[in-house]
């Protein structure tokens, strides 16, 4: 017999990873006083037995161990097995007095040795009235080696002593491959562990460092950053600059420049300048221990979709049983075939149908899926509503700070002198509103690549500013101080930039109008393209503002938005939210997690934008760590990938059963193509495999 099992992972004999069908016990285990940083961190050092991730590594080096000794054992149980002797041809050779019992002997150690997860898993699934892969492969093992026993203690018949040993070698030897894999999908907790530095550069009060342990940091500790090494904790910038590498933490690309007043997060590399960093959240508070937080819950959470797998499973380990039954029945009874050929084919039945692809099928694309997120800064709060984000039809956006900057930046220069251009214009206005701290006076500032020195600044209160500049009077003001003196503009231009809600200032200089400046909610870069890109995925474009019709229709005409709401309270959101809905949409909404609470949570589902290092967003589903449109788009294009992926999976997995088991059963023996209980283990193992592998080429879809 030979056979090859990929056994389910029975929850009490071996559980898999966090996420992987996770067993409630080693849940409440885990040390809840300890950060999820330090928790992991432990796990990875091997301080924790009971960790997940340690365990289960345990179990892949179990397996191994038990794979590579069952082998070695195997090796003389297929030299005395008389069917391998006569293949052989040494039949007289290898045969000497007692030496079916010194077979006897060798096949009972792998069966009790290498089969022991098995049976063991038999016992832990019959007491939790949950048979399943487990039950199916130790039923079959125990089948074989109880009749062989008999046989060799006089019962007439063939021993199937070197197909068992075979079969046990081939179910380790997959199940110790499956399970590499299954870890590689699931380190996700270990690999955010290891973004963390072991020790930080704590300032003393003298001046002087000393090395620490993460764990005796506190908050207004002040550490030392030096070129290139790991940002010990979250915290600001007191001294120095230096840009930031946090694309493992955020998913932002490019390094980010920091200085004095800038925040940074635990886990970011240093670039090229040292930095004095003053610590603001260390432990559980910090963003690195948030993440894996998110991570473990939703790795952790049930996917609905799952659910049908696991009837699917439950049906497939009844019909493994019914079908060799039937298969025993039929080839013993009515085809006449004697019971050591009938038996075969019923363990191979039972091996070939165990359901442990299917099993897999859903949990390990949900590990690769929620790791893949987190690493791009996609914060997955609520397993379910991630998945319902692939039959999004709507998706409303907040626009101030979501689908705009929310700041204040010139989008117009309007030139009425041939003699200045649009560069020396805001060159001039930017000059004397470097002095004024209104936000459209910052606004203009930030246009202007460079600035001149100025003498007698003066605010002309509610209408501007003025200054002398060069050697030139120039004031920068209202048009309310145009009508207050008397200066009449008629320029079609000034009367477009109004309508469209902008905020627009005039330059005089030497009391002679030069020029006039449009302001207005800088709209994102991305936003225009992450609008194109929703709508080729067939989703409406809504947004929701409190600004007036005229801002609204501009910044809907300029990214290309289906509708808009306009003047819209903050309390009146969700009534908002619950319109599109009435229409049959599944929607999504795109806010702060703030002032949008009540409509992040109407919404089917809630997606926070730019929480930044505050991912504890209660009323969100999803946390998008950056301010970027973008962002929604990949994590509705990232949830559909992961549904076809769980299709797939399923599939494959249910695909490959139904060609299998007939194979199995023996339906082509008269054409003779008849499966060995070994290739219907081998054939099991490579659909688990293949379905971890499958899981594995899951990819990010922007």
């Amino acid at each position: 017999m030979n056979h090859s099992g990929h056994e389910e992972h029975d929850h009490n004999s071996h559980p898999p990873p966090k996420g992987m069908m996770a067993e409630e016990d080693n849940k409440q285990e885990m040390h809840h006083h300890e950060s999820p940083i330090e928790e992991s961190h432990a796990m990875h050092e091997g301080h924790k037995d009971n960790g997940q991730v340690s365990h289960h590594a345990h179990m892949v080096a179990d397996f191994r161990r038990r794979f590579w000794i069952s082998l070695a054992v195997t090796l003389p149980i297929l030299l005395l097995s008389p069917m391998i002797q006569r293949s052989l041809g040494l039949e007289e050779t290898l045969r000497f007095p007692g030496d079916i019992y010194l077979l006897f002997g060798l096949s009972s150690f792998v069966f009790f040795y290498g089969g022991y997860p098995f049976l063991k898993g038999l016992f832990d699934e019959l007491r939790q009235a949950r048979p399943g892969m487990m039950t199916l492969i130790a039923i079959a093992i125990s089948t074989a080696y109880l009749y062989s026993t008999v046989v060799v203690f006089g019962l007439k018949g063939k021993v199937f002593f070197w197909e068992l040993v075979t079969l046990v070698d081939i179910m380790l030897l997959g199940h110790w491959i499956e399970m590499r894999s299954v870890m590689g999908a699931s380190r996700a907790l270990e690999e955010l562990a290891k973004l963390m530095p072991s020790e930080a550069h704590l300032l003393l009060p003298d001046g002087t460092t000393t090395d620490v342990p993460l764990k005796e940091l506190k908050t207004g500790d002040r550490v030392l950053v030096k070129p290139g090494e790991k940002i010990p904790a979250d915290g600001d910038v007191i001294e120095g600059e230096t840009s930031v590498n946090e694309s493992m933490l955020t998913g932002e690309s490019k390094p980010v420049v920091k200085k004095a007043g800038d925040r940074v997060i635990g886990g970011a590399i240093n670039g090229e300048g040292s930095i004095v960093v003053e610590i603001k959240k260390t432990g559980k508070d910090s963003f690195l221990s948030q993440v894996i937080e998110l991570v473990r819950e939703a790795q952790e959470s049930k996917s609905k979709t799952q659910d049908l797998a696991n009837r699917a499973a439950l049906w497939l380990t009844l019909i493994a049983f019914a079908g060799g039954s039937i298969t025993l029945l039929v080839w013993l009874f009515i085809i006449n075939k004697d019971f050591a050929f009938s038996l075969e084919r019923t363990v191979t039945v039972m091996v070939i149908t165990c359901p442990h692809a299917l099993g897999l099928a859903v949990p390990l694309v949900v590990a690769v899926s929620t790791a893949l997120a987190a690493r791009s800064g996609l914060l997955i709060r609520n397993r379910a509503a991630f998945e319902r984000a692939r039959n999004i039809q709507a998706i409303i956006f907040d626009k101030t700070g979501t689908l705009t900057e929310g700041r204040f930046g010139v989008t117009d220069a309007v030139i009425f002198d041939s003699n200045i251009d649009e560069k020396e214009l805001l060159k001039y206005a930017a000059s004397v509103e470097a002095h004024s701290e209104h936000p459209i006076a910052q606004g203009i500032v930030a246009s202007a690549n460079d600035r001149l020195q100025i003498e007698d600044f003066r605010a002309i209160p509610g209408k501007g500013a003025e200054a002398r500049v060069n050697g030139k009077e120039v004031k920068v003001v209202s048009p309310g101080y145009l009508k207050e003196k008397g200066i009449n503009i008629e320029d079609e231009r000034i009367d477009v930039l109004s309508s469209q809600g902008k905020t627009v200032v005039f330059v005089l200089i030497n009391r002679q109008l030069k020029g006039a400046i449009a302001l207005a909610d800088i709209i994102r870069p991305e936003s225009k393209e992450a609008i194109a890109k929703l709508k080729r995925m067939d989703i409406r474009c809504i947004m929701l503002t409190g600004d007036n019709a005229q801002v609204a229709k501009w910044v809907s005409d300029e990214i290309g938005l289906d509708e808009y709401f306009a003047e819209v309270l903050p309390h009146e959101k969700s009534e908002k939210v619950k319109d599109v809905q009435s229409r049959g949409f599944v929607v999504a909404m795109t806010g702060d997690g703030v002032n949008d609470a009540p409509a992040l949570a109407q919404a089917d589902v809630g997606i926070a934008i730019g929480a930044g290092t505050d991912v504890a967003v209660e009323t969100a589903d999803i946390v998008l760590v950056r301010s970027n449109p973008l962002d929604a788009v990949a994590i509705i294009g990232l949830a559909r990938a992961t549904y076809r992926k769980m299709i797939q999976n399923l599939s494959w997995a249910t695909g490959y059963n139904a060609f299998a088991i007939p194979l199995a059963a023996g339906v082509m023996y008269k054409w003779g193509v008849l499966l060995s209980p070994a290739m219907g283990a081998i054939l099991m193992s490579l659909s688990t495999v293949i379905v971890a592998i499958n899981a594995r080429f899951l990819k990010m879809e922007v």
